[in-house]
């Protein structure tokens, strides 16, 4: 099985996840996602990041074999944009 690209993990997170805003980078192993999704509202960090494992489900142990991700709310995402240099 091939490594996936950073635009087929994007289609995976975006078929099990409902998001307002999906960036993937990557070398084909390891993987950096921002994701913003209102399902994060409400959600700790940890829960958040269940959510995205949820959503890539059985490719998480197949074929991704690294992903760092950024899990954020719409309006953690427009606080964010606004003062990109702001520490969180």
């Amino acid at each position: 099985m091939a490594d996936p690209n950073p635009a087929q993990v994007r289609s995976y997170l975006a078929a099990g996840l409902a998001c307002e805003h999906l960036e993937v980078e990557g070398d084909g192993r390891h993987f950096f996602a921002t994701i913003v999704s209102a399902e994060f509202e409400g959600l700790t960090r940890v829960r958040r990041h269940q959510r995205v494992y949820a959503a890539l489900g059985e490719r998480m142990r197949e074929e991704i074999h690294a992903l760092s991700m950024k899990t954020l709310t719409p309006a953690e995402w427009a606080a964010g944009s606004a003062a990109p240099n702001a520490s969180h």
